[in-house]
């Protein structure tokens, strides 16, 4: 393991001021360094003996890059164009910046098109297909990110009546969270403090995140590491109701983007017809319970594979732009998706009016 040298999280970085207070936050948790370039954040790593400084743009660009690479191992043939999705409520900074990245891989960036719309046209034209007109509530709760859609969509028509979330709420959190939970378990046990050491809460977190799967499905597990930290092993059992106890608050503030879209749509719970899960966090049986309670004991719909429904929705989409898709669905369709965020002009002292 190397974890100055292994970067995650880039999409909380990109598009961000370094002196913007979220990734502030978030670089005392990381182990790799990031440093304040001209007021832009750059990650700091080590390379073949050498001190080298990427953007997160440039980071997103390996990613992307691979990907590329991948599908055109699969598909035998050149990949050169792109349909990228982001979180609803990005800005215009991140979704420029994730252009930007596209543009770094060799990608022509078709279109930038929001999560939980893509994931309504995964639904739409899958397994919620049908000819009646109805309101489709898209509830995406991702690693890093949480999106919430109202959507009414009738024939091949999908209209985004509202749009709310968070782009600083997932399961990162919920790990980094059971992360603390243990860390204060390890101190109290040994009487020492693992916060300074990159190797140890990289191991940790691992653990944690495992744990936090297998809480989706059984009701306790045990972590176990040996050697953490000064050659200290850490074992230590977590119940399913003890994890959500300790992300009781994060997993609450996940309600109130639904109660938004709800308001600013004006359209009653009641009328909501379906509830569509999108998102590995979509998984953990709290978070389903709260939504449903919400929604008075509704039934969600978990049809759609949570991890594959927005790149479903981003491929027809880029079938569409490319000429590529010619059934009948897809013949018809008509995508219109709102502005998340106030548009405003900048007012002398910097005020946005």
């Amino acid at each position: 393991m190397n974890p100055a040298n292994t970067v995650f999280d880039v999409k909380r970085l990109i598009g961000r001021r370094y002196d913007d207070p979220t990734v502030k936050k978030d670089i005392e948790s990381w182990p790799f360094k990031v440093v304040d370039e001209g007021s832009q954040p750059k990650v700091q790593v080590e390379y073949l003996g050498e001190t080298k400084t990427f953007s997160p743009q440039e980071i997103s660009a390996m990613v992307l890059g691979k990907m590329k690479e991948v599908a055109e191992v699969k598909l035998g043939k050149k990949v050169e164009k792109a349909v990228i999705t982001v979180p609803a409520y990005f800005n215009d900074n991140q979704r420029q910046a994730t252009k930007d990245a596209g543009a770094i891989s060799g990608l022509n960036v078709l279109r930038i098109i929001n999560e939980p719309t893509a994931a309504a046209i995964a639904y739409g034209l899958g397994a919620g297909k049908s000819d009646k007109e109805r309101n489709v509530l898209i509830y995406d709760l991702g690693g890093g990110t949480f999106d919430v859609s109202l959507l009414h969509i009738q024939g091949g028509v999908f209209t985004v009546k509202a749009t709310a979330g968070d782009t600083h709420l997932g399961g990162q959190d919920f790990d980094t969270n059971l992360l603390e939970h243990f860390k204060k378990e390890f101190q109290k046990k040994t009487k020492k403090d693992i916060t300074g050491d990159a190797r140890a809460l990289r191991r940790l977190r691992t653990a944690c995140e495992r744990a936090k799967r297998t809480l989706s499905n059984g009701t306790q597990t045990t972590i176990e590491i040996d050697s953490l930290f000064d050659g200290e092993d850490f074992n230590a059992n977590i119940t399913r109701a003890r994890f959500e106890e300790i992300n009781s608050k994060a997993f609450q503030g996940t309600i109130q983007p639904v109660e938004q879209v709800l308001k600013d749509s004006q359209i009653e719970k009641s009328k909501v017809d379906d509830i569509v899960l999108v998102g590995g966090s979509t998984r953990i049986p709290r978070i389903q319970k709260l939504l449903s309670d919400f929604f008075n004991g509704k039934k969600l719909e978990k049809s759609i594979n949570p991890d594959e429904a927005v790149a479903y929705g981003a491929a027809v989409q880029a079938g569409i732009l490319s000429g590529k898709a010619t059934s009948a669905e897809t013949a018809d369709m008509l995508l219109l998706d709102v502005c998340p965020l106030s548009l405003g002009v900048a007012m002398e002292g910097n005020i946005f009016a």
